[in-house]
């Protein structure tokens, strides 16, 4: 898929069509993430899946909408010691656009208490999770050549382009 393409039709889906995702596109996703550039290439970050239907279920718990990670075919924990910073949303981003890039959707997931997430997967006290995304094939079939990314763009709720750009 284009760039482009993949960046306007990318939407944070939370329902999963009851297909699994392939050992080698999960390989992938993950290898996004990894090669995310960091600050003085720190990579703070590692990566926590959860595949235990308990850990799952425990983490979900801690989520907004637990029924994102419960439903998903993939669960990834984003787990940083430090400060991060702007360095994990990117990884986040990475990991999210190489798995719609294959036609497999995603939803980053809030957590109203990091700490009963962190708490669920033991880490260690340095440790902490900055978000866990969930993975899987869209339960409604969509697909990002679909439409044209401009159709995806007309149809995107955000603010117009020129509510957002002040040039000086």
């Amino acid at each position: 898929m284009d760039t482009f393409l993949a960046i306007a039709s990318k939407r944070d889906q939370r329902e999963y069509a009851d297909r699994e995702i392939p050992e080698d596109l999960v390989e992938r996703i993950l290898q996004a993430g990894r090669i995310t550039g960091s600050a003085q290439n720190r990579q703070p970050w590692r990566f926590v899946v959860l595949e235990s239907s308990e850990v799952r279920r425990q983490v979900a718990q801690t989520v907004y909408v637990p029924g994102n990670v419960e439903g998903s075919k993939l669960a990834i924990a984003i787990v940083v010691k430090g400060s991060p910073g702007f360095d994990s949303g990117r990884c986040a981003q990475n990991m999210m656009l190489a798995a719609w890039n294959e036609g497999v959707t995603s939803c980053p997931n809030g957590m109203p208490d990091a700490e009963a997430t962190t708490a669920a997967l033991g880490l260690a006290d340095e440790e902490r999770v900055i978000n866990v995304l969930s993975f899987g094939y869209p339960a409604d079939g969509r697909s990002g050549p679909d439409r044209p990314a401009e159709e995806w763009l007309g149809r995107a709720k955000r603010k117009p382009l020129g509510e957002l750009v002040e040039r000086r």
